[in-house]
């Protein structure tokens, strides 16, 4: 299983690293590796766990829904009640839980994790971290967009439309709306690439489903076993696996215990990039503590 699993990733992997250099090859493929939900249907609702604790995300959250629900594709989201807690964010098989706190001046925004057995994901998580939401360089609200709206799709079985900083017009491309462009809504919802590739990803039909049709009953394949979870520690996450060229965007692997596997994209703020792009991000935090 993990070799499996490593050669899907190395090839990934290798595909992002072709796409730095020029953004129209990024968007030939922007799939997280072939991970995605296991259903029977043509089309189906994923369930977004509301864990949010202020209604500025609130509200991010119900724009980011309705902007993917419009793309025509297999992948509708429906917002319900939360099953944890703003702070521990923990997964719920069968669904992509959404969270809000003050997770700690750690150098991340946005942070999206998912489980996965084999090529199907079972259960997510989708991150705001407040520290810098909260502060004058973040706290606009189409910073606050463009990262809701990237984190869940990460869920969804999305990689990102370009790394360089540069705007596709895509929530999936790493524009930064602060500064001189936090009145600009570019990069603030998905694209018809975006679409696209949900169609393509969701092209074909399974004979289980990893999805939750109703508030706990799932198949099988999504029952997590013990520590799938991504705790406040880093370390958590487990290896880094890739990282962009401008160092803001990272992606880590973990194997489990249950034979799981939880891959967790970070979104780096500008200043935790700032002194080394090259650098593992979470060094600079937690070893300093």
């Amino acid at each position: 299983m993990r070799k499996k699993i490593f050669k899907r990733l190395a090839l990934a992997i290798a595909i992002g690293a072709a796409g730095v250099s020029a953004s129209h090859v990024a968007l030939a493929n922007h799939a997280w590796g072939s991970y995605h939900w296991a259903r029977s249907t043509p089309q189906f609702t994923l369930k977004l766990g509301n864990n949010l604790t202020t209604s500025a995300w609130t509200a991010r959250l119900n724009q980011s829904s309705n902007d993917w629900n419009a793309g025509n594709t297999p992948v509708l989201t429906a917002i319900v009640a939360g099953g944890t807690s703003a702070r521990t964010c923990k997964m719920v098989p069968g669904t992509t839980q959404v969270c809000n706190a003050s997770y700690g001046n750690n150098g991340w925004l946005g942070l999206a994790s998912i489980n996965i057995n084999g090529d199907h994901i079972t259960q997510g998580t989708a991150k705001m971290n407040d520290t810098y939401f909260n502060a004058a360089t973040y706290n606009n609200v189409n910073e606050r967009e463009h990262v809701m709206c990237q984190e869940v799709a990460h869920t969804f079985g999305l990689g990102h439309q370009s790394e360089d900083g540069s705007s596709q017009n895509s929530c999936m491309d790493y524009f930064s709306n602060t500064g001189a462009y936090a009145t600009s809504t570019v990069s603030t919802k998905p694209n018809a690439h975006d679409f696209s590739l949900l169609n393509s990803i969701y092209s074909h039909l399974d004979s289980t489903s990893t999805v939750a049709a109703t508030p706990g009953t799932v198949g099988p394949a999504a029952k997590g076993g013990a520590n799938v979870d991504i705790s406040d520690d880093p370390n958590s996450w487990g290896a880094l696996m890739k990282q962009s060229a401008n160092g803001r965007a990272s992606t880590y692997q973990r194997h489990n215990d249950d034979g799981s596997v939880t891959l967790t994209h970070v979104f780096w703020t500008n200043e935790a990039v700032a002194s080394c792009p090259s650098c593992d991000h979470r060094r600079q935090y937690w070893d300093s503590h």
